[in-house]
């Protein structure tokens, strides 16, 4: 599994937009074959800052990123970010998902 999660820093006016700007991009990539999920969040330290989770299938996120879609969304949502986001990309071995959290001790 492919497990990504990225910072985006949004201009203060576009903030409280950030999720009506990236409604399609989500859309589309949700639709995509091998998508896991794809998941934004608002930060609650910084305002300006939404927290995007996404996964996919081995083997389906170079398709993700050549996608029309994905170079589309790049080019709307560069003037609305402060600074490159920052991202963190790796494959976990033989995930295919989430697990349940063993430590609360919730069936």
């Amino acid at each position: 599994m492919i497990f990504i999660v990225v910072k985006f820093p949004v201009k203060p006016e576009h903030a409280d937009s950030w999720l009506t700007h990236v409604d399609a991009f989500t859309r589309a990539t949700r639709a995509e074959p091998g998508n896991l999920w794809f998941e934004w969040s608002r930060s609650t330290e910084d305002p300006h800052t939404y927290v995007l989770v996404e996964a996919f299938q081995d083997g389906t996120g170079e398709a993700h990123v050549n996608s029309d879609h994905f170079r589309a969304a790049m080019e709307t949502l560069r003037p609305l970010v402060e600074r490159a986001p920052q991202i963190v990309s790796t494959t976990i071995e033989g995930a295919d998902g989430w697990g349940k959290m063993g430590e609360l001790g919730i069936d």
